[in-house]
C-alpha cells in the first residue's frame, strides 16, 4: 500500500513552537520527525511552507528515513512555498521545481511540458516565482505486478483577493498551466496525481454559505474545476474530465466535510469553513489502485487539516536522490565553505618573518634620528621644580598655609537669642490659618485624584450582543475604504451556520471615537 498525505501546514515552523527541547538544534529535527510520524504516511506533500532557502535549517530539511524536496518563493521572504518529504522506501527517481521548466537543471528532471505557446517566457517566470509547485516521479508496482510511472504535483494555488484583480487573473493563468503540464504527463504515458491546496471550493456542499453567496456557479475558478474533473466521481457521467476528486469518488455526499476554516472567527469550533484541499488522480489511477480518500480535522497545527488517499501499490524507491533533493544543497552538503576556514593560523616563513619584524641597518639609522629630534624638541623641565608642576598625593593631606585665620567674632549674648513670648490670639489665628491650608490642600488633592482617575479608569465595560447578552468583542476595520481602521462590536462567539443558535449572532455596533 502506498499512503499519501497533503497538508497546507500554515508555516512549516508554526507546528513547532509548542514543542520544547533542552537542545534547540535538535528540537527541531524531533518536531518535525513527529509530525511525519503522526501522519505515517509514505510521501507527505506540505504547502504554504513560507520559509525561504536562506533561511531553511538542517533540522527542517534533513529527517532521518526521509529525502526533501523545497521550492522557495523568489519574491518574497515569509511567503508560500511547497515541500515534499519522501520515505527512503519511496525516494523518487526524479524532482523538478515548478511547472514552467524554467527552473529545472536538465539533471534529474521529470520533464513533459506540453505546449505552452499561450504563456510569455516573463508571465511563465512570474508564475514559478512563487514557489507554488514541486513535482516527484516515482516507480510503482502494482498488485499486477506491472511497474509503473506515478507523477506527483504538489500545488498551493493562489489566493484570488477580490480588492486585487489582477490576482485573479495569476490564479486562472496558474490552473491553466497545471493543467497543460498534468495532461503532457499523461499523454505520456505517466499516472498522475494533483494534490494540495486549490484554493478553490468546488460544489456547494464543499462550502459552508454557498447558498449565500452571489453567483457560487459563476465563479471562474469553479468552472475551471468542472472542466478538469468528471461529474460524478467514478461513476460514469456526461463529462469525463481527465481527473477524478478522489474524496468525492468514496464520499460523495459527505456534508461538513471541510478543511480550512477562519482562525479570526473560531469557525473551526463548528465546523463552519470550506474543502480546498484535494487529492486528485487521473481516472484510471483512481478506479484501479484508490483504495480510500480521507480527511484529517483532528490534527491540529494549522488553519488547514491534512488530506490524503491510499494506493493499493508498492513504491519502487530509486537508487539515489534525484539532484534536487536538499541533501544536495551545499549547506547541507558539507561542501559550503564557512568562515572558519578563512581563520586558520597562518604559517609564516621564517626568512620573510625575521626580514619583516628585524628592520635593516639603515631603516634603524633612519629610526634613531628621528627619535633624537623628537627628544630636542621636547622641553625639559628645571631640576628646582615649577611650583606650576604636578602635585604630589601627599601634598592634598597636609594643611594648607594659605588658608583663612580665625578672627575673634563677637558671638551673641544668651540673651539675644532668646524668642520673645506670643500671645494667645496670635496663637489661635496660627492654629486656625494652619487648618485652612490643610484643608485647601486635602480639596485639591482630592480634585486632582478625581481627575486622574476619570481619566485613566480604563476602557469602558463592552456592550452586550443581543442575541444571547454576552460581553462582545472588539474589531477594527481593515478593509480599504472610508471606516478603514474604525472599531466596532460584534458577538465574541465562533462563527457557524446561523441556525445554530451556539453561533455568533448578527448584533454590530459602531465604537463612539474617545
Amino acid at each position: 500500500m502506498l499512503r499519501l498525505v497533503s497538508w497546507n501546514i500554515n508555516g512549516i515552523r508554526s507546528p513547532l513552537q509548542g514543542v520544547r527541547c533542552e537542545e534547540p538544534s535538535s528540537c527541531s529535527a524531533m518536531a518535525m520527525g513527529r509530525i511525519l510520524d503522526k501522519l505515517d504516511a509514505d510521501i507527505v506533500c506540505l504547502q504554504e511552507t513560507k520559509v525561504t532557502r536562506d533561511v531553511l535549517t538542517e533540522p527542517l530539511a534533513i529527517i532521518e528515513g526521509y529525502n526533501s524536496y523545497f521550492s522557495f518563493s523568489r519574491n518574497r521572504s515569509g511567503y508560500s512555498g511547497v515541500a515534499t518529504f519522501c520515505k527512503d522506501s519511496a525516494t523518487p527517481v526524479a524532482a523538478e521545481e515548478g511547472l514552467s521548466g524554467l527552473l529545472s537543471t536538465q539533471n534529474g528532471d521529470v520533464g513533459c511540458y506540453g505546449n505552452m505557446d499561450d504563456f510569455t517566457q516573463e508571465e511563465l517566470r512570474a508564475l514559478d516565482s512563487e514557489g507554488r509547485a514541486l513535482l516527484t516521479q516515482h516507480k510503482i508496482c502494482t498488485w499486477e505486478g506491472k511497474e509503473k510511472t506515478l507523477t506527483l504535483i504538489n500545488v498551493y494555488c493562489p489566493h484570488a483577493d477580490p480588492g486585487k484583480p489582477e490576482r485573479l487573473t495569476f490564479k486562472m493563468r496558474f490552473y491553466r498551466l497545471l493543467q497543460i503540464r498534468a495532461e503532457a504527463l499523461l499523454a505520456a504515458g505517466s499516472h498522475v496525481i494533483i494534490l494540495g491546496d486549490l484554493n478553490t471550493a468546488h460544489r456547494p456542499i464543499d462550502h459552508w454559505d454557498a447558498v449565500n453567496m452571489e453567483c457560487f456557479e459563476e465563479d471562474p475558478g469553479r468552472k475551471w474545476m468542472d472542466g478538469l474533473l468528471s461529474n460524478l466521481g467514478c461513476e460514469s457521467g456526461s463529462h469525463m474530465g481527465p481527473f477524478i476528486d478522489s474524496y468525492r469518488c468514496f464520499q460523495p455526499k459527505q456534508k461538513g466535510a471541510f478543511t480550512c476554516w477562519s482562525t479570526v472567527s473560531g469557525a473551526r469550533h463548528l465546523n463552519y469553513g470550506s474543502r480546498l484541499d484535494y487529492v486528485l488522480g487521473d481516472r484510471t489511477l483512481v478506479i484501479d489502485t484508490f483504495q480510500s480518500s480521507f480527511l484529517l480535522p483532528e490534527v491540529m497545527g494549522s488553519d488547514h487539516c491534512p488530506v490524503g488517499a491510499v494506493l493499493s501499490v508498492s513504491s519502487v524507491p530509486a537508487k539515489q536522490c534525484p539532484p534536487l533533493c536538499t541533501c544536495f544543497l551545499p549547506e547541507f552538503a558539507g561542501t559550503q565553505l564557512k568562515i572558519l576556514r578563512f581563520l586558520v593560523h597562518f604559517k609564516q616563513d621564517p626568512v620573510f618573518k625575521q626580514s619583516a619584524l628585524q628592520p635593516s641597518n639603515q631603516t634603524q639609522v633612519h629610526m634613531r634620528q628621528n627619535k633624537a629630534r623628537v627628544r630636542s624638541t621636547r622641553s625639559r623641565p628645571s631640576k628646582t621644580g615649577s611650583s606650576r608642576g604636578q602635585k604630589n598625593l601627599m601634598s592634598y593631606f597636609q594643611p594648607s598655609s594659605s588658608g583663612p585665620q580665625t578672627s575673634n567674632l563677637d558671638l551673641p549674648s544668651l540673651g539675644t537669642l532668646i524668642t520673645p513670648k506670643t500671645s494667645e490670639e496670635d496663637v489661635m489665628a496660627n492654629v486656625v490659618e494652619g487648618q485652612a491650608k490643610a484643608s485647601e490642600a486635602k480639596d485639591e488633592k482630592e480634585i486632582r485624584t478625581s481627575f486622574w482617575k476619570s481619566l485613566l479608569g480604563g476602557p469602558s465595560p463592552m456592550p452586550l450582543c443581543g442575541g444571547h447578552r454576552e460581553p462582545c468583542v472588539m474589531r477594527t476595520v481593515k478593509k480599504p475604504g472610508p471606516n478603514l481602521g474604525r472599531h466596532f462590536y460584534m458577538c465574541a462567539r465562533p462563527q457557524g451556520p446561523p441556525t445554530d443558535p451556539s453561533s455568533r449572532c448578527n448584533f454590530f455596533l459602531w465604537s463612539r471615537p474617545s
